[in-house]
């Protein structure tokens, strides 16, 4: 970009005469992605735009227009993309589209969020299903309140899941799809222990056994013994799927497919001894309920292949996959395990710190879920990953929902002072470590959102006030 100060103002005198006089940074912020603006550059520029925003909307409306009549040249002419592209190959019936979150986590947080929205999306173009499927068969890192916490949050953030499930309640069916592979040929099971020794499930170098080449009796008697109380202890043996020897990428070389894991389970207990793998609860989900469309995270990228490889042995059509490039948010965190540290560090006073990225504390203090929506639609489905910042990130779904909550927000007046007219007191929580009392004359409504001049958006939950942004 030539000119960012120049394309910046042109955008935002555009944006400013589209409502009412007043600019949006993040509109702003967008229409510079379009013009070729990384979001790397963010930081570089982010005051300058700023600076540029609060003069445009400092002009009258015909100040305003005189000058976009001398920028409007600035202003690309060419047609952006409404939405997310069209996906190929849609049936008339409408899409089957799922979301496969982890139960590693207890609650949605931002990067849930960002990838499960343009499934979501699609269902609702095109009509059709859309599953949430909770993946929990690996009992070591399952979390109890994800069962709960899930499909509340996905009715909240996506408001259109035909169906949720947990995988670990289809056991059985997972079962009968391992026998079908057993006695096909497809799959055999190990008993190599050195291959079980491997510190990583898919190692970076792999020589074909011997157990390959077990019968297809042997493999369905190995089987039984597997998920028999009485048969191979833990480690002793895995399923596998058979492969070709020759693949270029050793990983995919006989992946495994199930496995023994003695360690209780969350939901299930003890009742099962076998847990099958991600790639083969996700391959039979596909195959069951005829999922058309796939949008997934790029770093899936060789699993996509492995499940490939099963739905091609079995004759079955493939779905169409699109890969998404992943979030790197350079200060946010959303791992579980380090935001658990950080709480009993005492960093975080908890799961519903306001400063958590997770989608509960969004809705608490007023986000919606249009904001993330349109923070998808602008991504649309590249494969590319993102780093990005914070600020920079808010800054954009700031703007996203600044432009929704402003027409719903009930405007009020407020006193740090407890007055004869202003009686009713409330806790305004700018952040975990920042509280303001505040009065005012009217009792306020829990659930509504609030414009508080000089400070912001916030939502009330109870008697507390939950700031969202300016």
């Amino acid at each position: 970009m030539k000119d960012i100060e120049t394309k910046s103002r042109a955008y935002a005198l555009k944006n400013a005469l589209a409502h009412d006089g007043k600019c949006q940074q993040g509109a702003v912020i967008s229409a510079l992605f379009h013009e070729g603006l990384e979001k790397s550059e963010i930081p570089k520029y982010a005051k300058k735009i700023s600076e540029i925003v609060n003069e445009v909307n400092k002009l009258s409306l015909e100040k305003q227009q005189k000058e976009f009549d001398k920028l409007e040249s600035e202003v690309s002419e060419r047609q952006e993309r409404e939405g997310l592209p069209e996906l190929d190959d849609v049936p008339k019936t409408g899409v089957i589209m799922r979301f496969s979150p982890s139960s590693s986590a207890s609650a949605f947080h931002i990067g849930h969020i960002l990838t499960g929205m343009p499934t979501s999306l699609y269902v609702k173009k095109y009509g059709g299903k859309f599953y949430m499927r909770i993946e929990d068969t690996n009992p070591e890192k399952t979390v109890a309140e994800c069962y709960e916490s899930f499909p509340k949050e996905a009715e909240w953030i996506f408001g259109n899941v035909t169906e949720w499930y947990a995988q670990s309640d289809r056991m059985e069916k997972y079962y009968k799809f391992i026998e079908e592979l057993v006695l096909k040929g497809l799959s055999f099971v190990c008993t190599c222990k050195k291959q079980e020794d491997e510190e990583s499930e898919f190692p970076k170098t792999r020589e074909p056994c011997d157990c390959r080449n077990n019968s297809i009796k042997e493999n369905n008697e190995k089987w039984k013994k597997m998920i028999d109380k009485k048969g191979f202890k833990e480690g002793e043996a895995v399923l596998r799927f058979k492969t070709s020897t020759d693949l270029a990428n050793p990983a995919l070389i006989d992946f495994p497919l199930a496995r023994i894991n003695l360690t209780k389970h969350p939901r299930q207990g003890n009742k099962y001894r076998v847990w099958p793998l991600m790639n083969l609860c996700v391959t039979y989900d596909d195959i069951e309920q005829k999922c058309t469309h796939i949008i997934r995270g790029k770093e899936h990228a060789d699993n996509a292949k492995r499940q490939e490889m099963i739905f091609e042995a079995l004759k079955v059509k493939l779905p169409h996959t699109y890969f998404l490039g992943r979030y790197k948010f350079k200060d946010l965190e959303i791992s579980k395990t380090k935001i658990t540290e950080r709480i009993k560090k005492g960093e975080f006073s908890g799961w519903d710190d306001i400063r958590l990225p997770l989608a509960r504390n969004f809705k608490r203090r007023g986000y919606q879920p249009e904001a993330f929506a349109k923070m998808a639609e602008l991504r649309g489905l590249s494969d590319v990953d993102k780093v990005i910042a914070k600020d920079d990130l808010f800054a954009v779904i700031n703007g996203f929902n600044r432009e929704i909550i402003k027409p719903i927000a009930i405007t009020i007046e407020f006193s740090d002072k407890k007055l004869k007219e202003n009686k009713n007191e409330y806790t305004l929580l700018m952040d975990n470590a920042t509280t303001k009392k505040i009065f005012t004359k009217e009792k306020l409504q829990d659930e509504k959102i609030y414009f508080l001049h000089r400070i912001g958006f916030a939502k009330l939950n109870g008697k507390i006030l939950w700031f969202a942004h300016d």
